[in-house]
């Protein structure tokens, strides 16, 4: 797997990244950071209400969160909410 798109395990769960060789930053898929962080059963429903929630009260966080195609559990590829070091700190 090359360095662009690599999955790192964080407490035995994968977290699916991309290499921005450009801007030199490590991008991370929100919805498996969520997974990891709240032990939800649905994390993506819990990332969807998150960031629903979060629009309402004015956060600029969804706002600057950008998508990437990251490959799925059915090995398809698909657009996902990502967000940098920064932005996940």
């Amino acid at each position: 797997m090359a360095k662009e798109n690599t999955i790192k395990i964080f407490e035995e769960q994968q977290v699916r990244t991309h290499w921005d060789e450009d801007q030199e930053k490590w991008y991370f898929s929100i919805v498996d950071v969520v997974s990891i962080l709240t032990e939800s059963p649905n994390p993506r429903k819990y990332w969807s209400v998150l960031k629903t929630r979060l629009k309402t009260e004015g956060s600029q966080l969804t706002t600057n969160c950008s998508q990437l195609k990251m490959k799925s559990a059915d090995g398809k590829f698909y657009l996902t909410d990502v967000a940098d070091t920064e932005q996940l700190f």
